[in-house]
């Protein structure tokens, strides 16, 4: 029998493959739970619409990212910390520091696309990697520069 998986199944594929099983591991398993749906003309049509506008979607999910990363490459983030007199900070500077500052800028990122190569300890300027969409990744420049003891 052929089916359309509706949810990732691991031996058989992925959500929206048509793949062929027995009939009764479809009827008495896959199709009550949800996972899969009768393969007919009617669904295969659905399914390649579903496709398209799933294509036209990711597509301007893509182009959007892309718009991001372009604005994201020309700013310089200044992200402040305490810091000693040699110019070591007390702690880190980390993902979420550098969101935080993002999101000053008027960015959205969720802190666990931003990836530093090493913590950063020192005052200085450095680079981190924000994941933006599945194949847009940006280099994010920043600065750290040590809080006025004033405020």
């Amino acid at each position: 029998m052929k089916i359309i998986l509706r949810k990732d199944v691991a031996a058989l594929g992925d959500a929206g493959d048509v793949v062929a099983v027995k009939n009764g591991y479809a009827n008495n398993y896959l199709i009550p739970q949800g996972m899969a749906i009768r393969a007919t003309e009617g669904t295969l049509k659905a399914l390649e619409t579903e496709k398209k506008q799933q294509a036209k979607k990711i597509e301007q999910q893509r182009k959007n990212a892309r718009d991001l990363a372009q604005k994201i490459e020309q700013m310089t983030l200044k992200v402040y910390a305490k810091a000693g007199e040699s110019g070591k900070l007390f702690g880190t500077v980390t993902s979420a520091d550098i969101a935080e500052a993002l999101s000053a800028q008027g960015v959205e990122i969720d802190r666990r696309k931003i990836t530093l190569e090493a913590p950063v300890k020192l005052l200085g300027k450095y680079e981190a990697d924000a994941k933006l969409f599945m194949d847009v990744t940006v280099k994010v420049n920043f600065e750290v520069e040590a809080e006025s003891s004033a405020s």
